[in-house]
């Protein structure tokens, strides 16, 4: 007996000798090569980046996958104790193996294999073992991945606390729907914080891990909802729920908020302009790898309420000039089936049909009858119902579509039937007005609107067309246009800089610019001219003869160097005809440069982002530049309160901005843009600008705190017809726009710079003759001058552009100025781009282009 237990300890003692021997061999074998555990402790997950807007609201989200880090210390102890019982009850008491699921793994196997159904050795791997997998070794599967993996499980374990590697896991893995990491997931599937899932919720998430594509909610819901109810009993069994609220528990429906047929995760934010251009320049200043995978926070520009504001003002202008044209060009999509006379399942059609879904007010319907003069629609979105139809149906009539539409696909003239606008199965929008339903239609043309802070740069409201979701082309930043009369400003500032006065008085009269075998002909938009004038009336009405004039006086290389100071051009050639706004740029690049006509001549650059933050909390970038004195001291007093060192530099004298600004406001209330910009009751400057033919249609204007541009032309430069200028298309929006704005903000006064040695003396307004101080009456206006100007005010020299009473009315200037047409260079300048048309014509065969005409 005793030599049989001998015998058998002497056996045991040999086998654990091999045993521990065999275990020995392995970790020298497989565990010379393997990754160290450090590379977990510089984990950096792959992270969604957010954009924040000023109030905190979430309005951009970037991501390859979607994951947003969260400590496992604000993880609640319910989805913790979910995940161990799905995925591995024993991880806090094994050393990285767990033994006792190894062998539970084997019998399983054993047993599948005894009767014969097929199976594969799993379930064996604890949460340590599969952070490994996924950050160390890989997941091949093979018997050499499985010993590198338990060996480094155990090495992690002694290296890393139980928590961190739970995080980890908890952080890192994929549960479907491009959900990584437990937040994303929630969000993803229930809409809901980690905080407010229920228990039947966290068991879900908690089943994902094992095979996202095996239980998704809608395709594979009965598979989803036996794999929850399996990990409810195992939270039962290790005392995490009750008895009660496991069988209430397992009753319930699994109900998500992911989509039938959904493939991607849900998109909890919806591109539009602003943000899609957050994103270019987030991909410009950090790169697409930090971008995507970085988890950036962003904090943008965007006031919520001006960015509504500008958005409907812009799409109500361009509605406005469409449905001015009379023009209808049918419907946007139509439904086979319906035209085909099957209406009985339009609902279901129509819900499939893809629209755009950014325009407020406007609802998607579809055609199901179509009479002489009325038709019916049948809309998701409505329940009201014409006589005797069911919900959702709803008449639209001739009389009420003929006030706007003129002329259609189907007849020259004015439709006489309703056949002649529409046809059963066509998709198109409707709107509620005041006295029924009518048709709606994206417009042809389109436009950009743009509002900034003048002394920050900050961008409030950026909107790049009608509609983001039917046109992502943003044309606030991205459509390079001709200025026209836009542009004018930055001549007249060059000319203050070089000692000309608001009433210095210049000519306008027919001029020709010759050079070779051709010569240009400008004109002023009216065909008219008014003979000697002050630069600030040139201005006001936007004399196209004064304006070149002054150029060349000034020069046009001085004129390139303000334009390129400002940031309109990019080394702008010397032709003349730029200064009618005859080269191109973009309207996020001249609502730049006003601003900086409004902040007393300082540079400012815009942006749409004020700070970029890692995922620490480390600042990678801010918008704002100044430097604060005392800003880090805990005791603030009156006598010593913080300096804030404003160091934006000054590229123009805040004395000629101030004399320009004056000569803008001007423009707002006795010129070009009085009619439909004037009267808002507080300060405003501004111009407008209106190219050949009316191809492109500008305002942009400021207050004391705000800029802002408009925008509006084809997409495709087109003759945007009569009566279409700056002042008549754009004035009206950017009105709306600051109208509704200054409702909530203080528009405040210009004032002029503090020692800038500014006087006011009172001028007659059209010739630019000093009147008494006692003058009263409409011609008398208080213009700006410096000091000690007093004596020379109308009585300029010549070199100031001044007429004596028998200057000819007529001149040719420029015959051999190189910078009108380059020696050896035959083709005109501007042809192609500024057009001829109300511009000017040429004594040649070829048209110069004029740019700006109004």
């Amino acid at each position: 007996m005793i030599r049989l237990i001998a015998s058998v300890f002497s056996n045991m003692a040999l086998a654990a000798f091999f045993v521990v021997g065999g275990m020995a061999a392995l970790v020298r074998v497989y565990g010379a090569d393997l990754p160290t555990q450090e590379k977990l402790r510089d984990y950096q997950p792959k992270m969604l980046s957010r954009v924040y807007s000023g109030e905190g609201q979430v309005i951009a989200e970037f991501a390859r996958e979607r994951r947003v880090f969260v400590p496992i210390d604000e993880v609640p102890p319910l989805l913790i104790d979910a995940f161990l019982s799905a995925e591995d009850k024993n991880f806090y008491t094994h050393p990285g193996v767990d033994a006792t699921g190894i062998a539970k793994a084997v019998v399983r196997f054993a047993q599948a294999k005894l009767s014969g159904r097929s199976a594969r050795l799993s379930g064996a791997s604890t949460i340590t073992q599969q952070v490994v997998k996924n950050f160390l070794v890989g997941d091949d599967r093979s018997v050499e991945r499985k010993i590198k993996e338990a060996i480094l499980a155990v090495k992690v374990e002694t290296a890393m606390s139980k928590d961190k590697i739970l995080e980890l896991y908890l952080n890192d893995i994929p549960f479907g729907q491009r959900a990584h990491g437990i937040m994303a997931a929630a969000d993803n599937y229930f809409g809901k914080t980690l905080e407010e899932l229920t228990p039947h919720e966290a068991a879900y998430l908690a089943a994902l891990p094992k095979g996202p594509n095996n239980y998704h909610p809608i395709d594979d819901y009965d598979a989803a909802v036996r794999r929850r109810n399996d990990i409810l009993r195992e939270m039962y069994e290790n005392e995490v729920i009750e008895l009660a609220a496991y069988r209430t528990y397992r009753e319930l429906p699994l109900e998500t908020i992911v989509g039938e047929g959904r493939t991607n995760f849900v998109q909890r934010t919806k591109p539009n302009y602003f943000t899609e251009e957050v994103r270019r320049q987030l991909i410009r200043d950090v790169g697409v790898r930090q971008l995507y995978h970085g988890g950036l926070s962003v904090r943008a520009t965007v006031d919520d309420e001006l960015q509504e504001i500008a958005g409907r003002a812009l799409r109500r202008g361009l509605e406005k000039y469409d449905r001015s044209r009379g023009i209808w060009r049918g419907a946007v999509k139509t439904m086979p089936v319906i035209a085909n006379g099957e209406t009985g399942f339009w609902r279901e059609l129509l819900a499939r049909v893809s629209m755009p879904s950014d325009i407020p007010d406007w609802i998607p319907a579809v055609v199901l009858e179509v009479g002489n003069r009325s038709a019916i629609v049948g809309s998701l979105e409505t329940e009201e119902a014409a006589a005797g139809r069911s919900a959702g149906q709803v008449e639209l009539t001739l009389a009420r579509e003929r006030q706007w539409i003129r002329r259609t696909p189907e007849s020259r003239g004015a439709p006489r039937n309703m056949g002649d606008i529409l046809s059963m199965g066509d998709v198109v929008f409707i709107k509620r007005e005041a006295d029924g339903w009518s048709l709606r239609q994206i417009p042809a043309v389109q436009g950009a609107f743009m509002a900034m802070d003048p002394h920050s740069g900050r961008v409030f409201a950026l909107q790049g067309g009608f509609s983001y979701d039917s046109s992502a082309f943003n044309r606030a930043t991205q459509a390079q246009r001709q200025p026209g009369s836009s542009f004018k400003p930055f001549i007249y500032a060059a000319a203050l800089d070089m000692g000309y006065s608001p009433s210095t008085v210049v000519l306008d009269a027919p001029i020709v610019v010759g050079s070779g075998r051709t010569a240009w002909r400008p004109k002023n938009s009216s065909g008219n001219f008014a003979g000697p004038l002050p630069l600030r009336r040139g201005l006001e009405l936007s004399k196209n003869l004064m304006t070149v004039r002054l150029a060349q006086a000034v020069g046009m290389d001085r004129v390139g160097v303000y334009a390129e100071r400002f940031g309109v051009y990019e080394n702008m050639p010397g032709h003349l005809a730029f200064a009618l706004g005859a080269g191109e740029t973009t309207l996020y690049q001249m609502v730049a440069a006003y601003g900086m006509f409004a902040n007393g001549g300082r540079r400012v650059a815009p942006t749409l982002i004020d700070r970029i933050q890692d995922r620490q909390g480390n600042t990678l970038y801010s918008h704002d530049p100044r430097l604060c004195q005392g800003c880090g001291t805990d005791n603030f007093s009156a006598r010593r309160q913080p300096i804030l060192f404003d160091q934006r530099s000054q590229i123009m004298d805040p004395a000629t901005a101030y004399q320009l600004v004056n000569m803008l406001e001007g423009v707002v209330s006795q010129g070009t843009a009085s009619r439909t910009v004037g009267g808002l009751g507080f300060p405003v400057a501004g111009k407008t600008g209106t190219t050949n033919d009316a191809k492109d249609a500008w305002f942009i204007g400021f207050t004391a705190n705000m800029v802002a541009g408009c925008f509006i032309g084809f997409d495709q430069p087109t003759p945007m017809g009569k009566g279409a200028y700056g002042g008549t298309l754009c004035g009206p929006v950017f009105r709306e726009f600051m109208k509704e704005a200054m409702k909530t903000r203080k528009p405040g006064k210009f004032r002029p710079p503090q020692g800038s040695g500014l006087v006011t003396i009172k001028i007659h307004r059209d010739t630019g003759e000093r009147l008494p101080d006692d003058e009263e009456g409409p011609h008398v206006l208080v213009e700006v001058y410096r000091r000690g100007i007093e004596a020379e005010i109308a009585s300029c020299t010549t070199d100031c552009l001044a007429l004596a009473s028998d200057t000819e009315l007529f001149g040719v200037y420029g015959a051999d100025l190189p910078y009108i047409l380059p020696e050896g260079d035959d083709t005109p300048i501007g042809q192609g781009s500024g057009g001829d048309g109300g511009g000017g014509g040429s004594t040649g065969t070829i048209g110069l282009g004029t740019g700006g005409i109004y």
